[in-house]
């Protein structure tokens, strides 16, 4: 068995949504005379790699803090959509991804946009009729290696089916296949989102 950290490092200048400001500061430090080490983090939830709750755009719909843990810990299916231009459609989810997996992450051509240290509008993700099918063959979580899984009406189509959206992960070095899913996301009363370590096992 070995592990695979799927997680994008929280750091400076990385790629951020809409160009969030995010803040690692050292407030504290032995080298300048304090008695430890200490640093404040400041950025939004959805920062890197980190779970969307269907709350982010459904309002009234389950906050974070009320999805079952077991969701984001058993089998997961990574699968090879390296050939989707700009949008995961409802034929190439057909195509990839089989009825009753229950969680499922795509491998896509966004990879490479993580080495450019600032937001790209060139990502690849789900449009309506990608997360539909994802719905109508059971999937319960869908991850992707960029910041977002899909367009505005693909995310409600998801929140609103109880899916639950895995974010901002790093599958370069990730071959398609079976893997054991671990994540553990922060858990924040009340948000629409948590920052998340992901991580795969291999089978």
């Amino acid at each position: 068995m070995a592990l695979i950290d799927i997680s994008v490092a929280l750091r400076p200048r990385m790629a951020v949504w809409d160009d969030a400001a995010i803040r690692v500061e050292r407030t504290l430090a032995i080298a300048a005379g304090d008695v430890c080490n200490e640093t404040e983090l400041g950025f939004s939830v959805h920062t890197g790699t980190h779970v969307d709750a269907p709350l982010h755009f459904v309002d009234g719909a389950p906050s974070f803090d009320s999805l079952p843990p077991e969701l984001f810990v058993g089998p997961v299916e990574v699968v090879d959509a390296r050939s989707a231009e700009h949008r995961i459609d409802g034929a190439l989810v057909a195509e990839l991804v089989r009825s009753g997996v229950e969680r499922v992450l795509f491998k896509t051509r966004s990879a490479a946009l993580w080495d450019l240290n600032r937001f790209s509008e060139e990502y690849v993700c789900l449009d309506a009729s990608g997360a539909a099918a994802l719905v109508e063959r059971g999937v319960r979580l869908a991850g992707i290696d960029y910041l977002t899984i899909g367009d505005e009406e693909a995310h409600r189509t998801l929140f609103r089916a109880g899916v639950v959206a895995l974010e901002g992960l790093d599958l370069r070095a990730v071959e398609p296949g079976a893997y054991g899913l671990v994540c553990t996301p922060v858990l924040i009363a009340g948000s629409d989102g948590a920052p998340a370590r992901a991580l795969l096992e291999t089978l």
